[in-house]
């Protein structure tokens, strides 16, 4: 696990150690070696993405890479390219369908090739354990983040309400949603969406029980009742006005252009610490970024550090090894850090992070801040998801969410359904 004191020791906010510089492993081969590469994202992260590429291939001799990009449609793109094993050389995951991929063996083990094609020694101590599935590390961790909220603060200046802070319950946040709700008074704004299909937000309220959403033999970690609470919540706060209704909640795809506060429905956004200048780039008013809300001051906070994205290599690529270089160039080499910025997260190698600190704005330094700031209050990793969690999420939570927000279910009901279609899904 990340040692919290050394990623605030190391960290270039504090400006310790010196840059290493890391130059791209040159590789010459003899007739020209084409690798595909598959992401989602923002139009900013694919310009980078393919900035990055390119200063490869022109280090890499006779090494060419094909860019390709998706939105929405990534995930079902990707299962029908693994069904029919034609998978990109090198695919972008994220935490929540990492270990799914390892344990399908469409990820291959990186670990012969650490100390080798791929550096290890300037990442930020344990990270490569956040990428570990059934003993094996099957991916390179892009960079670091953490769950946070993003929330327009001229909004809450003019309400003369406290914007939400480290110290802000679940409670206290709900009345803060219902009372910036009623001040605001527009139709089709809320104060935050109904993040009820949040798995990133389930998890970490669950974390602050002391329990999670797998255990470490990949069943369910929570019980009826526990999401059942969590259902009452949202359900709770719609009722009142504090967060978005179904209608809006329907058209959410957990995308920053979907999500209420750049719809123009929401003016709070439950997200991740790296995405505050994307969100920044298509909202008008100005963000601030704090920690999501807490069960009381006593209990686990719910933050961990999470590898922000994934990079995996297929294991049905003729072209590991070229594959294997490029991660390292993506994370190890400082002119690749200079173009990729903190987009993805907090760069996951410490000189990295010091390279760029000084380059980047001040809204990007927010995101740098905001991750070393959490220190002291994250805690463990939870365990890796389980064979089938990706089915999961797809077919059962996000779904089952979004019937309790039509009022198709009760909570009681949806908690019910949710353990329900756990249990299949995952003991099959």
């Amino acid at each position: 696990m990340i040692n919290r004191r050394q990623m605030l020791m190391n960290s270039a906010v504090l400006g310790m150690g010196a840059a290493a510089s890391l130059s791209g492993i040159t590789h010459a081969l003899a007739q020209e070696t084409r690798l595909r590469l598959y992401w989602w994202g923002t139009p900013g992260r694919a310009k980078r993405t393919q900035d990055v590429a390119a200063l490869f291939s022109k280090t890499h001799s006779g090494v060419t890479i094909n860019a390709e990009t998706a939105g929405a449609d990534y995930w079902s793109k990707l299962t029908t390219m693994m069904a029919g094993g034609n998978l990109p050389d090198i695919f972008q995951l994220e935490p929540n369908s990492f270990a799914d991929y390892g344990r399908r063996k469409a990820a291959l083990p990186l670990d012969s090739y650490f100390g080798k094609k791929i550096r290890t020694e300037r990442l930020a101590p344990g990270s490569l354990d956040l990428c570990k599935v059934d003993g094996q590390i099957s991916g390179i961790p892009i960079a670091l983040n953490a769950c946070a909220m993003l929330y327009d603060k001229d909004i809450f200046a003019k309400a003369n309400i406290a914007p939400p802070d480290s110290n802000t319950s679940w409670e206290d946040f709900a009345k803060t949603c219902i009372e910036l709700t009623k001040f605001m008074g527009k139709d089709n704004v809320w104060a935050v969406g109904n993040c009820a299909h949040y798995n990133s937000m389930f998890t970490g309220w669950l974390r602050q029980r002391d329990k999670s959403m797998y255990t470490e033999d990949g069943k369910l970690g929570f019980t009826a009742d526990d999401a059942t609470e969590w259902y009452t919540y949202w359900q709770n706060l719609s009722k009142q006005g504090g967060c978005t209704p179904a209608e809006v909640q329907s058209m959410d795809k957990s995308l920053v252009e979907t999500n209420p506060l750049t719809t123009g429905n929401a003016v709070i956004a439950m997200t991740y610490s790296n995405l505050l200048p994307a969100y920044q780039a298509v909202y008008k008013g100005p963000l601030e970024i704090t920690s999501t809300p807490i069960a009381n001051k006593t209990a686990p906070s719910g933050l961990f550090y999470r590898p922000a994205l994934i990079w995996a290599i297929s294991s049905q690529s003729k072209n590991q090894e070229i594959a294997a270089e490029f991660l390292d160039y993506f994370i190890n080499d400082k002119d690749a850090g200079n173009i990729l910025g903190i987009e993805r997260g907090v760069p996951v190698n410490l000189d990295i992070q010091q390279t760029i600190t000084p380059t980047i704005d001040e809204l990007a330094k927010k995101t740098v801040a905001y991750i070393n700031n959490i220190a002291d209050r994250v805690g463990p990793y939870p365990p890796q998801i389980p064979l089938g969690a990706t089915e999961f999420n797809t077919r059962a939570f996000m779904p089952i969410g979004l019937k309790l927000a039509y009022g198709n279910l009760t909570p009681a009901e949806a908690g019910a359904e949710l353990i329900s279609q756990g249990k299949r899904i995952l003991k099959s």
